[in-house]
Protein backbone atom coordinates (compact mmCIF):
# COMPACT_ATOMS: atom_id res chain seq x y z
CA UNK A 1 0.00 0.00 0.00
CA UNK A 2 1.30 3.45 -0.94
CA UNK A 3 2.26 5.73 1.92
CA UNK A 4 -0.23 8.50 2.69
CA UNK A 5 1.10 12.02 2.46
CA UNK A 6 -0.26 13.97 5.42
CA UNK A 7 0.77 17.30 3.95
CA UNK A 8 -1.44 20.34 4.38
CA UNK A 9 -1.33 21.69 0.83
CA UNK A 10 -2.84 20.71 -2.51
CA UNK A 11 -2.02 21.43 -6.14
CA UNK A 12 -4.31 23.45 -8.40
CA UNK A 13 -5.50 20.25 -10.09
CA UNK A 14 -6.28 18.67 -6.73
CA UNK A 15 -8.22 21.78 -5.69
CA UNK A 16 -10.27 21.62 -8.90
CA UNK A 17 -11.15 17.99 -8.23
CA UNK A 18 -12.16 18.77 -4.64
CA UNK A 19 -14.50 21.55 -5.76
CA UNK A 20 -16.15 19.53 -8.52
CA UNK A 21 -16.44 16.33 -6.45
CA UNK A 22 -18.04 17.96 -3.39
CA UNK A 23 -20.17 20.86 -4.70
CA UNK A 24 -21.99 21.41 -1.39
CA UNK A 25 -18.72 22.36 0.33
CA UNK A 26 -17.68 26.02 0.18
CA UNK A 27 -13.93 25.89 -0.32
CA UNK A 28 -11.67 28.81 0.50
CA UNK A 29 -8.43 28.44 -1.45
CA UNK A 30 -5.55 30.44 -0.07
CA UNK A 31 -2.06 30.70 -1.51
CA UNK A 32 0.81 32.98 -2.45
CA UNK A 33 0.34 35.74 -5.05
CA UNK A 34 0.35 34.81 -8.71
CA UNK A 35 0.19 31.01 -8.45
CA UNK A 36 -2.97 30.57 -10.56
CA UNK A 37 -5.82 30.43 -8.04
CA UNK A 38 -8.10 32.57 -10.21
CA UNK A 39 -7.33 30.36 -13.23
CA UNK A 40 -9.11 27.51 -11.44
CA UNK A 41 -12.39 28.81 -12.83
CA UNK A 42 -11.39 27.94 -16.38
CA UNK A 43 -9.89 24.64 -15.19
CA UNK A 44 -13.22 23.75 -13.57
CA UNK A 45 -15.10 24.21 -16.84
CA UNK A 46 -13.57 20.91 -17.96
CA UNK A 47 -14.86 19.18 -14.82
CA UNK A 48 -18.28 20.88 -14.92
CA UNK A 49 -19.33 21.24 -18.58
CA UNK A 50 -23.00 21.86 -17.76
CA UNK A 51 -22.22 24.78 -15.43
CA UNK A 52 -21.93 28.47 -16.24
CA UNK A 53 -18.71 29.89 -14.78
CA UNK A 54 -19.15 33.21 -12.93
CA UNK A 55 -16.24 35.39 -11.83
CA UNK A 56 -16.82 37.91 -9.02
CA UNK A 57 -14.02 40.36 -8.14
CA UNK A 58 -14.99 40.92 -4.50
CA UNK A 59 -12.58 43.78 -3.57
CA UNK A 60 -14.08 45.92 -6.36
CA UNK A 61 -17.69 45.42 -5.22
CA UNK A 62 -19.76 47.99 -3.40
CA UNK A 63 -22.99 47.07 -1.61
CA UNK A 64 -25.07 48.05 -4.62
CA UNK A 65 -23.12 45.58 -6.74
CA UNK A 66 -24.42 42.63 -4.71
CA UNK A 67 -28.16 43.22 -4.14
CA UNK A 68 -30.58 46.12 -4.35
CA UNK A 69 -34.00 46.68 -2.73
CA UNK A 70 -36.98 46.53 -5.08
CA UNK A 71 -40.24 48.18 -3.95
CA UNK A 72 -43.53 46.27 -3.95
CA UNK A 73 -46.06 49.13 -3.94
CA UNK A 74 -49.02 46.83 -3.22
CA UNK A 75 -47.58 45.43 0.00
CA UNK A 76 -45.51 48.51 0.75
CA UNK A 77 -42.44 46.35 1.32
CA UNK A 78 -39.07 45.86 -0.32
CA UNK A 79 -37.27 42.73 -1.51
CA UNK A 80 -33.56 42.40 -2.10
CA UNK A 81 -32.78 41.22 -5.65
CA UNK A 82 -29.23 40.12 -6.52
CA UNK A 83 -27.15 41.76 -9.21
CA UNK A 84 -27.27 40.04 -12.61
CA UNK A 85 -23.48 39.49 -12.53
CA UNK A 86 -24.04 36.46 -10.27
CA UNK A 87 -26.09 34.67 -12.94
CA UNK A 88 -28.69 33.53 -10.41
CA UNK A 89 -31.61 34.83 -12.49
CA UNK A 90 -30.89 32.58 -15.47
CA UNK A 91 -32.01 29.30 -13.94
CA UNK A 92 -28.74 27.72 -15.04
CA UNK A 93 -26.42 25.88 -12.73
CA UNK A 94 -23.61 28.26 -11.87
CA UNK A 95 -20.13 27.89 -10.42
CA UNK A 96 -19.24 31.16 -8.70
CA UNK A 97 -15.72 32.25 -7.84
CA UNK A 98 -15.65 34.91 -5.13
CA UNK A 99 -12.12 36.03 -5.99
CA UNK A 100 -10.01 37.69 -3.29
CA UNK A 101 -12.96 37.41 -0.88
CA UNK A 102 -10.74 38.14 2.10
CA UNK A 103 -9.80 41.56 0.66
CA UNK A 104 -13.40 42.70 0.26
CA UNK A 105 -15.01 45.49 2.28
CA UNK A 106 -16.67 44.16 5.44
CA UNK A 107 -20.21 45.31 4.44
CA UNK A 108 -19.80 43.51 1.10
CA UNK A 109 -18.53 40.33 2.77
CA UNK A 110 -21.50 40.49 5.15
CA UNK A 111 -23.89 40.71 2.18
CA UNK A 112 -22.23 37.74 0.46
CA UNK A 113 -22.01 35.74 3.67
CA UNK A 114 -25.44 33.98 3.40
CA UNK A 115 -24.26 32.39 0.13
CA UNK A 116 -21.80 30.27 2.09
CA UNK A 117 -24.23 28.35 4.29
CA UNK A 118 -27.81 29.61 4.08
CA UNK A 119 -27.86 29.37 0.28
CA UNK A 120 -29.19 32.78 -0.66
CA UNK A 121 -28.09 36.16 -1.93
CA UNK A 122 -30.31 39.01 -0.90
CA UNK A 123 -33.77 37.41 -0.78
CA UNK A 124 -33.18 34.99 -3.65
CA UNK A 125 -32.48 31.35 -2.84
CA UNK A 126 -29.63 29.80 -4.77
CA UNK A 127 -30.15 26.87 -7.12
CA UNK A 128 -29.50 23.74 -5.00
CA UNK A 129 -26.64 22.73 -7.31
CA UNK A 130 -24.86 26.09 -7.09
CA UNK A 131 -21.11 25.77 -6.53
CA UNK A 132 -19.29 28.56 -4.72
CA UNK A 133 -15.60 28.81 -3.92
CA UNK A 134 -13.41 31.63 -2.69
CA UNK A 135 -9.79 32.64 -3.04
CA UNK A 136 -7.37 34.74 -1.03
CA UNK A 137 -3.77 35.02 0.03
CA UNK A 138 -1.95 33.51 2.99
CA UNK A 139 -2.17 35.67 6.10
CA UNK A 140 1.64 35.68 6.17
CA UNK A 141 1.70 37.28 2.69
CA UNK A 142 0.87 40.58 4.36
CA UNK A 143 -1.52 41.83 1.66
CA UNK A 144 -4.58 42.60 3.76
CA UNK A 145 -6.56 39.34 3.97
CA UNK A 146 -9.01 38.98 6.85
CA UNK A 147 -11.79 36.51 7.62
CA UNK A 148 -13.96 36.42 10.74
CA UNK A 149 -14.56 33.31 12.81
CA UNK A 150 -18.24 32.91 11.88
CA UNK A 151 -17.22 32.84 8.22
CA UNK A 152 -14.38 30.40 8.80
CA UNK A 153 -16.83 27.93 10.36
CA UNK A 154 -18.95 27.92 7.21
CA UNK A 155 -16.11 27.10 4.82
CA UNK A 156 -13.35 24.58 4.24
CA UNK A 157 -9.96 26.26 4.06
CA UNK A 158 -7.41 24.69 1.72
CA UNK A 159 -3.87 25.94 1.14
CA UNK A 160 -2.88 25.73 -2.52
CA UNK A 161 0.84 25.29 -3.06
CA UNK A 162 2.91 26.77 -5.84
CA UNK A 163 3.27 24.55 -8.90
CA UNK A 164 6.47 22.61 -9.34
CA UNK A 165 8.70 23.37 -12.32
CA UNK A 166 7.45 20.22 -14.03
CA UNK A 167 3.80 21.12 -13.47
CA UNK A 168 4.23 24.68 -14.72
CA UNK A 169 6.26 23.63 -17.77
CA UNK A 170 3.52 21.12 -18.64
CA UNK A 171 0.97 23.94 -18.47
CA UNK A 172 3.27 26.24 -20.44
CA UNK A 173 3.69 23.70 -23.25
CA UNK A 174 -0.09 23.64 -23.71
CA UNK A 175 -0.44 27.42 -23.48
CA UNK A 176 2.17 28.68 -25.96
CA UNK A 177 4.70 29.95 -23.41
CA UNK A 178 7.93 31.11 -25.09
CA UNK A 179 10.48 28.23 -25.21
CA UNK A 180 13.28 30.21 -23.55
CA UNK A 181 11.02 30.84 -20.55
CA UNK A 182 10.30 27.10 -20.34
CA UNK A 183 13.98 26.21 -20.67
CA UNK A 184 14.97 28.69 -17.94
CA UNK A 185 12.25 27.24 -15.70
CA UNK A 186 13.69 23.76 -16.15
CA UNK A 187 17.25 24.85 -15.39
CA UNK A 188 16.34 27.21 -12.51
CA UNK A 189 13.70 25.25 -10.62
CA UNK A 190 14.31 27.43 -7.56
CA UNK A 191 12.06 30.09 -9.10
CA UNK A 192 9.14 27.89 -7.98
CA UNK A 193 10.27 27.73 -4.35
CA UNK A 194 8.12 29.22 -1.58
CA UNK A 195 9.20 31.77 1.00
CA UNK A 196 7.36 29.62 3.57
CA UNK A 197 9.97 26.85 3.15
CA UNK A 198 13.58 26.96 4.41
CA UNK A 199 15.02 26.87 0.88
CA UNK A 200 12.99 29.93 -0.03
CA UNK A 201 14.17 32.27 2.73
CA UNK A 202 17.10 33.76 0.78
CA UNK A 203 15.80 33.09 -2.72
CA UNK A 204 16.35 36.29 -4.78
CA UNK A 205 13.72 35.44 -7.42
CA UNK A 206 10.49 34.78 -5.51
CA UNK A 207 7.93 36.72 -3.48
CA UNK A 208 8.92 37.34 0.12
CA UNK A 209 6.80 39.60 2.35
CA UNK A 210 9.88 40.47 4.42
CA UNK A 211 11.53 42.21 1.46
CA UNK A 212 10.59 45.34 -0.45
CA UNK A 213 9.91 44.11 -3.99
CA UNK A 214 8.61 45.87 -7.08
CA UNK A 215 8.52 42.61 -9.05
CA UNK A 216 9.17 38.92 -8.47
CA UNK A 217 8.87 35.57 -10.25
CA UNK A 218 5.54 33.78 -10.07
CA UNK A 219 3.61 31.65 -12.56
CA UNK A 220 1.61 34.77 -13.43
CA UNK A 221 4.64 36.99 -14.02
CA UNK A 222 6.37 34.26 -16.05
CA UNK A 223 3.42 34.24 -18.43
CA UNK A 224 3.70 38.02 -18.79
CA UNK A 225 7.45 37.68 -19.39
CA UNK A 226 6.66 35.27 -22.21
CA UNK A 227 4.71 37.98 -24.05
CA UNK A 228 7.67 40.35 -23.73
CA UNK A 229 10.19 37.79 -24.99
CA UNK A 230 8.00 36.90 -27.96
CA UNK A 231 8.00 40.58 -28.98
CA UNK A 232 11.77 41.06 -28.65
CA UNK A 233 12.23 41.16 -32.44
CA UNK A 234 10.46 44.53 -32.40
CA UNK A 235 12.43 45.89 -29.42
CA UNK A 236 15.98 46.83 -28.53
CA UNK A 237 17.85 44.81 -25.90
CA UNK A 238 17.68 47.51 -23.21
CA UNK A 239 13.90 47.73 -23.51
CA UNK A 240 13.50 43.96 -23.22
CA UNK A 241 15.68 43.80 -20.09
CA UNK A 242 13.90 46.78 -18.49
CA UNK A 243 10.52 45.17 -19.13
CA UNK A 244 11.70 41.85 -17.67
CA UNK A 245 13.06 43.62 -14.57
CA UNK A 246 9.68 45.28 -14.10
CA UNK A 247 7.84 41.97 -14.58
CA UNK A 248 9.92 39.33 -12.79
CA UNK A 249 12.58 41.30 -10.92
CA UNK A 250 16.24 42.13 -11.45
CA UNK A 251 17.66 38.74 -10.46
CA UNK A 252 15.52 36.96 -13.04
CA UNK A 253 16.25 39.49 -15.79
CA UNK A 254 20.03 39.27 -15.31
CA UNK A 255 20.14 35.47 -15.34
CA UNK A 256 17.58 35.06 -18.08
CA UNK A 257 19.38 37.42 -20.46
CA UNK A 258 21.95 34.69 -21.21
CA UNK A 259 19.12 32.45 -22.42
CA UNK A 260 18.02 35.11 -24.87
CA UNK A 261 21.56 35.23 -26.26
CA UNK A 262 21.50 31.45 -26.72
CA UNK A 263 18.07 31.53 -28.32
CA UNK A 264 19.02 34.10 -30.93
CA UNK A 265 22.04 31.99 -32.00
CA UNK A 266 20.13 28.71 -32.38
CA UNK A 267 19.04 27.13 -35.68
CA UNK A 268 15.61 28.31 -36.76
CA UNK A 269 12.53 26.13 -36.84
CA UNK A 270 12.51 26.34 -40.63
CA UNK A 271 16.13 25.21 -41.00
CA UNK A 272 15.64 22.28 -38.62
CA UNK A 273 12.53 21.01 -40.38
CA UNK A 274 14.06 21.48 -43.82
CA UNK A 275 17.37 19.75 -42.93
CA UNK A 276 16.85 17.58 -39.83
CA UNK A 277 19.93 15.43 -40.53
CA UNK A 278 22.36 18.33 -40.98
CA UNK A 279 20.94 21.24 -38.92
CA UNK A 280 23.27 22.31 -36.13
CA UNK A 281 22.92 20.52 -32.78
CA UNK A 282 24.12 22.89 -30.03
CA UNK A 283 26.50 21.56 -27.40
CA UNK A 284 25.41 23.83 -24.54
CA UNK A 285 22.77 22.18 -22.26
CA UNK A 286 20.81 25.44 -21.95
CA UNK A 287 20.59 25.70 -25.74
CA UNK A 288 19.59 22.04 -26.02
CA UNK A 289 16.85 22.65 -23.47
CA UNK A 290 15.47 25.60 -25.44
CA UNK A 291 15.28 23.57 -28.65
CA UNK A 292 13.76 20.45 -27.11
CA UNK A 293 11.08 22.31 -25.17
CA UNK A 294 10.48 24.73 -28.03
CA UNK A 295 10.11 21.84 -30.46
CA UNK A 296 6.96 20.71 -28.67
CA UNK A 297 5.24 23.92 -29.76
CA UNK A 298 6.71 23.62 -33.28
CA UNK A 299 5.58 20.15 -34.23
CA UNK A 300 2.36 19.22 -35.97
CA UNK A 301 1.09 16.17 -37.81
CA UNK A 302 3.14 16.98 -40.93
CA UNK A 303 6.33 18.09 -39.13
CA UNK A 304 6.78 15.62 -36.27
CA UNK A 305 8.56 13.00 -38.40
CA UNK A 306 11.36 15.31 -39.64
CA UNK A 307 11.72 16.81 -36.17
CA UNK A 308 12.09 13.33 -34.67
CA UNK A 309 15.04 12.80 -37.04
CA UNK A 310 16.63 15.91 -35.54
CA UNK A 311 15.76 14.87 -31.96
CA UNK A 312 17.54 11.54 -32.38
CA UNK A 313 20.82 13.41 -32.91
CA UNK A 314 20.65 14.86 -29.38
CA UNK A 315 21.96 13.21 -26.19
CA UNK A 316 19.60 10.55 -24.84
CA UNK A 317 18.49 12.62 -21.84
CA UNK A 318 17.33 15.47 -24.08
CA UNK A 319 15.54 13.08 -26.40
CA UNK A 320 13.66 11.89 -23.32
CA UNK A 321 12.82 15.47 -22.29
CA UNK A 322 11.22 16.11 -25.69
CA UNK A 323 9.35 12.82 -25.99
CA UNK A 324 8.10 12.61 -22.40
CA UNK A 325 6.80 16.19 -22.40
CA UNK A 326 5.21 15.76 -25.83
CA UNK A 327 3.47 12.60 -24.60
CA UNK A 328 2.04 14.56 -21.64
CA UNK A 329 0.94 17.56 -23.70
CA UNK A 330 -2.30 18.22 -25.54
CA UNK A 331 -0.56 16.85 -28.66
CA UNK A 332 -0.24 13.33 -27.25
CA UNK A 333 -2.77 11.78 -29.65
CA UNK A 334 -0.89 13.22 -32.61
CA UNK A 335 2.41 11.98 -31.16
CA UNK A 336 1.37 8.38 -30.60
CA UNK A 337 -0.17 8.16 -34.06
CA UNK A 338 3.23 9.06 -35.56
CA UNK A 339 5.36 6.07 -36.60
CA UNK A 340 8.74 7.64 -35.78
CA UNK A 341 7.61 8.73 -32.33
CA UNK A 342 6.12 5.30 -31.57
CA UNK A 343 9.33 3.62 -32.70
CA UNK A 344 11.37 5.87 -30.40
CA UNK A 345 9.11 4.98 -27.46
CA UNK A 346 9.45 1.27 -28.20
CA UNK A 347 13.26 1.50 -28.34
CA UNK A 348 13.66 3.70 -25.27
CA UNK A 349 11.35 2.26 -22.63
CA UNK A 350 14.22 2.50 -20.13
CA UNK A 351 14.25 6.30 -20.47
CA UNK A 352 10.56 6.76 -19.80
Amino acid sequence: MAAINFGTTVSLKQAARLISASPKVRYFLRGEPGIGKTALLSMLQGHLPDYKMVYIDVPNLDLGDTSMPVIDRDTKTTTYYPNARFGLHTGEKVCILLDEFTKGAEPVKNMLHPMLNEGRLGDLKLHPDTIIFMTGNLSSDGVGDTLKAHSKNRITTITVRKPTAEEWIGWGLDNDIEPTILAFSKQFEQIFASYTEPEGHDNPYIYNPKRQQDAFVSPRSLEKASFIVKARGQLDSDSVVAALVGTCGESFAKDFHAYLDFSDQLPTKESVLANPKTAKVPENPAAQSIIMLGGISWVATDTLSPFMEYVERFPAEWQAVFCINLAKSNKQNMAFSNRKFSEWVAKNQDLL
